[in-house]
């Protein structure tokens, strides 16, 4: 598929090479570029021709000089340069699938494209690669690659995705191993469905890919108040949570004798569920999986209290942190640590109830900017609310009630600030002048 060039970044080997804004890529080195992934591919040499259309048809040749590896500096009118590839799921846990009607369209669309686990983190079922996109996986070394797996067993597949081919799309890891290809994989554990037997056979059964499987995190699933007509799930409790870790956290133990690597961890909401302590950061070794909910609280408790010596007798301006349920507490308990080492420390922490998905949603990226509002507005505030920048789309400018952050500092009468994924960040912000 021929990609027009939107931009061309200055002293960037293309910029040199004379390239400009609305040509059209067809090939390089005599390859056609289909998407991405071939651009980024057959780009990497030093020495390349690319076959180019000008705006009017005109066809040339153009050699790039460049060093091996360097990008070539091109953006163009679609990220992926094709179509992306649609999920042909119908997964029973399917968050998007429980949204609310009326929200923005991007928010319900579902993909499942190999190219974006590569180059994005995100996670695949393999149900939709055909035979030529993995021989392509395997020929190009595309790794890692990002597995929702869900289970092993099959027939238990087939009923969790709701599509005939997720039994059989678990072959495709064999080959990937076979091929070295590294693979993250992930097992989003439904009570009653694929917990328990179902959870240790997995578990075995991924282990026994290793070191191809290089990484599994174990997560629940999400629970919204907007499930009518979907499959009848049980949410996750406190008691089933603590069955998961007591299966989980053993053959971790186990693989770290045997491997020299835990392997396999378990997701922070699952600890808080279950009302456990958090593991400290030495646990999670490399934090490979952290964007999946790994590790990601008690690194930002450490990242938190490192920073905090830097700050000791230093005063702030009065804030409040909003937060979801989930984090409240542990954000409570840094608060009162640093109120402990700094003077006159005037914050709180206010854990947010997610009326917008449904109280059984409690984490900080789910909370919407009208939840904010009706549960903020006419308590004292201090000067700033500070919330964790995962509320908010990329770029920081929405909820995802499509409400923000300067409609809802309008409607609580004080500025909200956004705080990066880092307890230093945190204490940057709280003491901002």
């Amino acid at each position: 598929m021929a990609s027009k060039i939107t931009l061309v970044d200055q002293d960037s080997p293309a910029d040199r090479a004379g390239l400009r804004a609305g040509q059209i890529l067809l090939s390089i080195d005599g390859t056609s570029i289909r998407d991405v992934l071939d651009y980024k591919f057959y780009s990497y040499d030093a020495k390349l021709v690319l076959k180019i259309q000008d705006e009017d048809g005109a066809v040339c040749d153009i050699p790039v000089h460049k060093h091996e590896g360097e990008p070539l500096g091109l953006t163009f009118e679609h990220y992926l340069m094709d179509g992306m590839k649609q999920c042909s799921n119908k997964c029973v846990f399917c968050f998007i699938d429980q949204l609310p009607k009326g929200m923005r369209e991007t928010l319900y669309v579902k993909d499942d494209d190999a190219r974006m686990s590569f180059l994005m983190g995100n996670y695949i079922s393999m149900t939709n690669l055909s035979e030529a996109d993995v021989d392509r996986i395997l020929r190009m070394h595309i790794s890692p690659v990002n597995i929702s797996v869900q289970t092993t067993n099959p027939e238990l597949r087939v009923k969790m995705l709701q599509n005939k081919r997720a039994g059989e799309a678990l072959q495709i890891m064999n080959r990937f191993a076979e091929g070295g290809i590294t693979m993250n994989c992930q097992l989003v554990v439904c009570k009653g469905l694929n917990d328990g037997e179902e959870l240790r056979r997995s578990l075995r059964d991924l282990k026994a890919l290793y070191p191809a499987v290089s990484t599994i995190s174990v997560v629940p699933f999400g629970m919204t108040n907007h499930r009518e007509g979907l499959y009848a799930l049980e949410p996750t409790t406190s008691e089933s949570a603590g069955e998961v870790l007591d299966i989980v956290e053993p053959f971790a133990d186990e693989c770290l004798q045997e491997l020299g690597t835990r392997l396999v961890w378990c997701g922070d909401e699952l600890y808080l569920k279950a009302g456990r302590p958090l593991r400290d950061t030495e646990y999670y070794e490399d934090f490979t999986q952290f964007e999946n909910g790994i590790g990601m609280l008690p690194l930002f408790m450490e990242e938190f209290r490192l920073a905090l010596p830097d700050y000791k007798g230093r005063t702030a301006r009065p804030f409040t942190i909003a937060t979801g349920q989930a984090a409240a507490p542990s954000l409570a308990l840094l608060l009162d640590e640093a109120a402990a080492k700094c003077d006159n420390l005037r914050g709180q922490v206010v854990a947010i109830r997610n009326d917008f998905f449904g109280q059984l949603v409690s984490v900080a990226g789910l909370v919407t900017g009208q939840d904010l509002v009706k549960q903020l507005k006419g308590r004292e505030l201090g000067e700033r609310v500070l919330i964790s920048a995962n509320m908010l789309r990329d770029g920081g400018d929405v909820f995802l009630d499509d409400m923000t952050p300067q409609q809802v500092s309008v409607e609580l009468g004080v500025p909200i600030v956004p705080v990066e994924i880092d307890g230093a960040d945190l204490l940057c912000k709280i003491f901002e002048d």
